[in-house]
């Protein structure tokens, strides 16, 4: 297999030469559509444009979606699920009503009775669900 690199002013694409589609193309091109996701937040009278590398999680408070980036919160006219498929690469469940970006994880911290606190880089704080903590654990590399 060989890779050629091209630089353009005038467009940013990527084109992939292969007898067949397997999973590193599939892979490639989940991660070019990853890149160029921008998720939209509200914040008052503010519209902000947010990109996935910046968003640390996205949390549901009162029937409502929040993203927490740039140590704020946003509204976010998506629903947890949307989110999930749309990020999935990135983003995972860490209980039912939190998806994060464990890119953005500070550190984790494990108490006596089993249960893991994430504690992201801007200082938000939340726990793993007992549901979703195998998943967690095999993501962050934990077995």
């Amino acid at each position: 297999m060989k890779f050629r690199f091209e630089k353009s002013e005038d467009k940013e694409e990527v084109v992939v030469y292969a007898k067949s589609k397997n999973n590193l193309i599939n892979l490639i091109e989940k991660m070019c559509q990853n890149d160029s996701t921008k998720i939209i937040g509200y914040d008052n009278n503010i519209i902000k444009e947010l990109s996935p590398n910046e968003i640390e999680c996205f949390i549901t408070v009162e029937e409502k979606v929040f993203a927490i980036a740039n140590n704020g919160r946003y509204q976010v006219k998506k629903r947890l699920y949307e989110l999930d498929e749309l990020l999935a690469n990135s983003f995972t469940f860490i209980n039912q009503g939190c998806l994060a970006n464990l890119k953005m994880v500070d550190h984790f911290e494990a108490s006596i009775g089993g249960s893991l606190l994430v504690v992201f880089k801007s200082g938000y704080k939340d726990y793993v669900s007992r549901r979703q903590l195998k998943t967690v654990k095999e993501r962050i590399g934990i077995k």
